[in-house]
């Protein structure tokens, strides 16, 4: 539910499993959720209870910040009071694939979308999009806000007209790499390690193959020959597999449902 819409903004309550959220305008939107479960108090040494418990809490930051027609530079954090061990063992690559699959399976839709609304006009954009649900709040109160405050549109100030772009190639369109990899220290240093090993793996195989080919008989056994051809299968297979890794969560990762 949509509450206290001004300049500034708008909140609502009980989004989804969100207890509540809020947009500050013009690029600021946050969400806390709180999970049922709670730390449980304790007793004192001197045998009164004293109450420890901890409400914890789960933030969604955004900020969505736009920078031409069709283009927004987006900017998130995911902040806990809870769990956050996690961070000291696993490396922050890790969450960013997860979460640019989040990001990357909406990203065509909502392309598609901008334009339709600008086909339509922004005062009109109740006919370009199908929002009868609870869950459509943010987007009503947000369109609401953008027509109300904001003439329903970026004001570019004369640096440009408005016209969005043609459509870009999808590998253009949904690129990790430019957009998110060389910005990023912990993803960028896993590209470049992952690449390395991936070169190591094609190197290795390369050097099995060639010695088990050029041994002269006797030089080495039979099993020991065939162990050295299986063993640069295995490295090459494994190369190969790690190029489409890398290629698949650091450069491009396609998705069809958007044409369904």
């Amino acid at each position: 539910m949509i509450e206290k819409l001004d300049i500034n903004g708008f909140n609502t309550v009980q989004f989804q499993e969100w207890n509540r959220s809020k947009f500050i305008a013009p690029y600021l939107f946050c969400a806390c959720l709180k999970p049922d479960d709670q730390a449980n108090g304790s007793e004192s040494s001197a045998g009164t209870r004293k109450d420890t418990s901890v409400q914890k809490e789960f933030f969604l930051i955004f900020f969505c910040i736009p920078v031409s027609p069709g283009s927004s530079r987006l900017i998130w954090s995911f902040p806990r009071n809870y769990g956050r061990w996690i961070y000291k063992y696993v490396p922050r690559w890790i969450f960013d694939i997860k979460q640019n699959l989040i990001i990357d399976s909406d990203l065509y839709l909502l392309h598609i979308e901008e334009h339709k609304i600008m086909d339509v006009g922004p005062a009109n954009w109740q006919k370009a999009c199908f929002v009868p649900t609870k869950s459509d709040a943010l987007v009503i109160g947000f369109r609401k806000w953008l027509n109300k405050y904001a003439g329903g549109q970026v004001d570019w100030r004369g640096k440009y007209s408005g016209v969005l772009p043609p459509t870009p190639p999808r590998e253009q369109l949904m690129d990790r790499y430019w957009s998110h990899v060389v910005n990023c220290t912990s993803c960028n240093a896993a590209y470049k390690g992952f690449n390395v090993l991936e070169v190591v793996l094609r190197v290795v195989s390369v050097a099995s193959i060639a010695i088990a080919a050029t041994a002269k008989q006797g030089a080495i056994s039979a099993a020991a020959r065939t162990t050295m051809v299986l063993m640069a299968v295995l490295f090459y297979a494994s190369s190969r597999w790690l190029a489409s890794f890398i290629y698949r969560n650091f450069h491009y990762h396609d998705y069809d449902h958007a044409f369904r």
